[in-house]
């Protein structure tokens, strides 16, 4: 029998607060757009207009599935099925991925096309767009950056599920392995309609 004593509630409040540090990151960006947005309307209207809809559609359906199987998996391990959790976890992981994936070929599309900061072809643009397409790669590669860290931690977590460190009686890594995951998921769901879906 372990002494070993953890602290389920200071795991998950130093989660939350983590999670507001990086609420507060993201918010200021959306600020920050909002302040660029009411400053050049129609260039913003133009430039989102360039965006393909349907990468960031998938990506969307992709992220929101991928969080819904990650809660999913939260619930099998509470019941102490841990074969199904780490088959939920698998999916959330794979989904993960396929955003991933998307992401690189829609990046790659605009890098074609000579659309990336700093570029000739963008700096010839209006201020508006070159602001707007900034933005777009800061706000998409920041929140890239942050899927391919809960990628990591999934791994890390199916590793700790496999080797029964995550168990029915000790499942507070899954769950804030979960909270990060939704707060990526959140973070798109916000970004979707700013730059896809922008009038």
């Amino acid at each position: 029998m372990s002494n070993i004593h953890k602290d389920y509630l200071g795991s998950k409040f130093g989660m939350w607060l983590f999670l507001f540090t990086e609420i507060l990151l993201f918010g200021g960006l959306f600020i920050l757009y909002s302040i660029y947005l009411h400053k050049y309307p129609t260039e913003f209207h133009l430039a989102g207009k360039e965006l393909n809809v349907y990468f960031g559609g998938g990506n969307t359906v992709a992220l929101v599935t991928s969080s819904l199987f990650m809660a999913m998996s939260i619930s099998a391990i509470q019941k102490g099925d841990k074969k199904l959790a780490m088959i939920f976890l698998s999916i959330t992981l794979t989904l993960a991925f396929v955003f991933l994936i998307n992401k690189y070929f829609e990046w790659g599309a605009k890098f074609h096309h000579g659309i990336y900061p700093d570029s000739p072809a963008l700096l010839e643009r209006p201020k508006g767009e070159i602001i707007f397409f900034g933005l777009y790669f800061v706000m998409t590669g920041l929140h890239g950056i942050h899927v391919i860290i809960g990628a990591v931690i999934i791994i890390y977590v199916l590793f700790m599920l496999k080797n029964e460190k995550v168990n029915k009686d000790d499942f507070v890594l899954l769950e804030n392995a979960g909270l990060y995951w939704h707060l990526v998921d959140l973070i798109w769901i916000y970004l979707f309609p700013l730059f896809y879906l922008i009038l």
